[in-house]
């Protein structure tokens, strides 16, 4: 197991985050704990909740599961969607955060988080509440790092000049989706957290399943996946040719003799910008297989298939100013 800085922190983690949706919901308490252990035992050291996963039932699972060893992870949790049905049950208000972490911590039987984002954009709250009252907690020792997730890069850039211009605490991670099928954060989010230095943390690296090899070209629903819950993969972010890119998948990982989940894996990990990758199982004989996709790299070739079927197409402003560089420098003449 490989173990990176988040951005320019301190903070190590492992490159596969355990993520928990499923404790709840497809892993009861004694399969949670054996995915956990099957995780611990690999080297995995972050574990990923949020307070709404499975209406809290996630955080009290895990909550029990760590008992005796929660100095081992680092552990991370989320606030924002509605807890209650009151109106300031969610969001990101001073109001909502401040009780949303008392009752995450209560629920992980914890007195700190060691990561605590800020779920989804709050258009109501403005961004200096928000970044104050996670600075709250930083300083009261409840959180140790705060980060978000889903922001869009203008407003990743404000809240850390926000962050900056105050002296409070800053994100110092971003959790992102990302996978061979949703690589939009390439163009604008990426180069925001290289250049600031925050960690990189993506979700369906898998695509909600879509690449681990259950499915064909063409194919939506998989006997024994969530798909068959109506639970399925989030298709509506995929690449337009992602029957393109699945089929790719498949004929390269046949030829490595891995399976697609852990070639799809692998190639998210292997991008320089990514810091570790959630991934969660339903069942212990599940997670065992995903985590073979530590202690290996994708051959060159492999990985340059891969990115070609998977690429984005250029968009403006890069359509215009990729090669302004050489054409600049085509233009000096010396002596």
């Amino acid at each position: 197991m490989e173990y990176r800085r988040m951005g320019r922190s301190g903070l190590k983690v492992s490159e596969i985050c355990l993520g928990t949706m499923t404790f709840g919901h497809g892993a009861d308490q004694d399969g949670a704990g054996r995915i956990l252990d099957a995780c611990l035992e690999a080297g995995v050291n972050f574990l990923d909740t949020a307070n709404a996963y499975n209406a809290g039932e996630s955080e009290i699972i895990l909550g029990r599961l760590l008992q005796g060893r929660r100095r081992r992870v680092v552990l991370a949790s989320k606030v924002f969607n509605p807890m209650g049905t009151g109106p300031n049950d969610s969001g990101g208000s001073r109001a909502h955060i401040m009780q949303a972490v008392e009752d995450s911590l209560r629920r992980l039987g914890t007195d700190y988080l060691d990561i605590y984002y800020l779920h989804h954009v709050d258009h109501e709250t403005p961004l200096e509440e928000s970044l104050r009252a996670l600075d709250d907690l930083v300083r009261q020792g409840k959180i140790r790092y705060a980060a978000t997730s889903n922001y869009e890069a203008w407003r990743l850039m404000e809240s850390l000049w926000i962050s900056d211009t105050r002296g409070i605490a800053r994100f110092e991670c971003y959790q992102p989706q990302y996978s061979l099928v949703v690589r939009d954060i390439e163009q604008e989010i990426v180069p925001v957290c290289e250049h600031k230095g925050l960690g990189v943390v993506v979700w369906s690296p898998l695509a909600g399943g879509y690449l681990t090899g259950k499915y064909q070209p063409g194919q939506d629903r998989a006997t024994g996946s969530r798909s068959e819950e109506g639970w399925a993969f989030p298709r509506r972010f995929f690449h337009p040719d992602h029957t393109d890119i699945l089929a790719t998948l498949l004929e390269v990982s046949a030829g490595l003799g891995r399976s697609p989940a852990q070639v799809a894996l692998r190639w998210v990990l292997d991008q320089r910008f990514v810091t570790s990758a959630i991934v969660g199982a339903r069942n212990q004989a599940q997670i065992e297989e995903t985590l073979q996709a530590v202690g290996w790299r994708l051959p060159a070739e492999v990985r340059a298939r891969l990115d070609e079927a998977s690429a984005l197409p250029m968009r403006y402003p890069r359509t215009m100013e990729d090669g302004m560089r050489e054409r600049r420098a085509s233009a000096v003449r010396i002596g």
